[in-house]
């Protein structure tokens, strides 16, 4: 498969789906930015400030401890547990036997400065500030020179309680980003609902025409941008329904008009018909064989063109009745088909009566079996059974070569042959009788279809699937099947 077929077959995602992921992607990454943005703003000030704060105040107590390291009773860590402040001093101060450490914190004492920290600090003799870790920890010491004295005076601030802040507000901007995706999805399904919803309309709108119902239009638009769309698409079905509702009266007209003269034609070839032994040769009686199958051909057609034109005009009604449709079912197979054809049911169906119009049910199975008769050699089983949601299915089947995939919906059209189509035999149809069966079935509110024959066998099994009503309390029921 190439690249280009890869394409072409890879399923798309609808409109209203990538304007919802459109604005929740958005509102995600603009969450983002707003949460990276707070994080980074909100850090740099703590630190800030929490520098400022440790600065000043390791000023201010080495200042205070400055005079007394020179004093003889000098007590390192008595001096510095006096001091007022909440991070851990350190105290370094050179005697002539060597460097004396003093901290209050074992933990963090002057093993925990950094070298370079305390080389700038005791060897150049300039105060300094550092944030760096140790032992997993972010510390942050400022270090003050006491030349003088010899000594050098730091704190150390550990900086652990601000990344723990951080990491918490890190975490509820990560909560309010995601509830700010699901916002945005949101509300990007709510903007694609309101904008794509005249296409919704104006969908359902052609799909209710292309299922017949020529009176459909749209509504005003509130929307004058889309005034000119409903404007133009009302224009265009009515101008649909206008040349349709003209074609329909004209094969009605045409059929009324050719059924006269049809009628004589036949009255006329009944006449030759009768008299057939006294043409003069064989060829002449060939001649009138054909022109007696042809002129019955030709008042089939002009008969299924008046159906057809009534289904148009919406002229027929239901006509329901109690009915015991097994019974039915045998009498449409016993009047339409030239052989004997085994009827098989359901045997809860055997006594079970519906309410259907039960002229259009045997109506459907004798084009059923008819069109069996004249392209797969006749039908060699009924059958019926329950079908889902309170439907009954008949079906038709012959051992005929089938139908192809690609004519299974088309044979159902007006004057649709399928492949036998071109063929023209005397036995052969005019092409409405299987369309006469799918408006028959859809003014009962059911449906047609064709199928392949179950099991692998050979054959098509052409499908009537017909909604069933139970009768009122008054109604009669039908005698049940002996």
């Amino acid at each position: 498969m190439t690249a280009s077929a890869r394409f072409r077959t890879r399923p798309r995602v609808g409109l209203r789906a990538r304007i919802t992921i459109s604005f929740a992607l958005g509102a995600l990454l603009l969450s983002l930015l707003l949460a990276s943005t707070t994080l980074s703003i909100t850090r740099d000030n703590l630190l800030t400030e929490r520098e400022s704060e440790a600065v000043t105040r390791t000023a201010e107590n080495a200042t205070a401890i400055k005079g007394t390291i020179s004093a003889e009773d000098f007590d390192g860590a008595a001096q510095l547990g006096a001091l007022r402040t909440p991070a851990s001093p350190v105290l370094i101060v050179d005697t002539q036997t060597g460097t004396e450490n003093y901290s209050l914190d074992t933990r963090l004492g002057a093993d925990a400065l950094d070298h370079s920290l305390q080389e700038a600090v005791e060897l150049d003799g300039i105060a300094a500030k550092m944030r760096y870790e140790h032992d997993g920890s972010p510390l942050l010491a400022v270090g003050i020179p006491l030349p003088e004295q010899e000594a050098s005076y730091f704190e150390i601030t550990d900086l652990s309680e601000i990344e723990s802040d951080l990491e918490s507000l890190g975490i509820t901007l990560i909560g309010a980003a995601a509830i700010t995706t699901l916002a945005g999805a949101a509300l990007g399904s709510w903007a694609s609902r309101r904008a794509l919803r005249p296409l919704s309309d104006i969908s359902a709108a052609a799909e209710a025409i292309a299922q017949g119902r020529l009176e459909t239009r749209l509504d005003s638009a509130d929307d004058a941008e889309l005034e000119p769309l409903v404007s133009s698409f009302n224009e265009m079905v009515s101008a649909l329904e206008h040349r349709i509702r003209r074609d329909a009266r004209f094969a009605s007209d045409v059929s009324h008009e050719l059924r006269s003269p049809l009628m004589t034609l036949s009255a006329s070839v009944d006449v030759l018909n009768n008299r057939r032994d006294e043409l003069p040769d064989e060829a002449s009686q060939m001649a009138l064989d054909l022109l007696v199958k042809d002129v019955e051909r030709f008042n089939q057609l002009v008969e299924d063109l008046l159906e057809i034109s009534r289904f148009d005009a919406g002229a027929h009604r239901l006509e329901q009745s109690p009915v015991n449709i097994i019974e039915t079912v045998r009498a449409a197979v016993e009047a339409s088909a030239t052989d004997a054809v085994p009827v098989d049911y359901d045997p809860s169906l055997r006594d079970t009566v519906f309410l259907c119009d039960k002229r259009r049910v045997v109506r459907v199975l004798a084009n059923f079996l008819d069109n069996a008769q004249k392209y797969a050699g006749g039908a060699t089983r009924v059958t019926a059974e329950r079908g889902p949601d309170q439907t009954i299915l008949i079906a038709v089947e012959d051992a005929g070569a089938g139908v192809p995939d690609d004519e299974k919906e088309r044979i159902f059209d007006r004057f649709s042959r399928g492949e036998m189509g071109g063929t023209r035999q005397a036995d052969r149809g005019v092409g409405l009788g299987l369309a006469l069966a799918s408006e028959h079935a859809h003014l009962m509110g059911g449906r047609v279809w064709a199928e392949d024959r179950p099991n692998g066998e050979c054959g098509a099994r052409f499908v009537f699937e017909m909604p069933v009503h139970a009768p009122e309390a008054q109604d009669v029921p039908m005698e049940p099947i002996t």
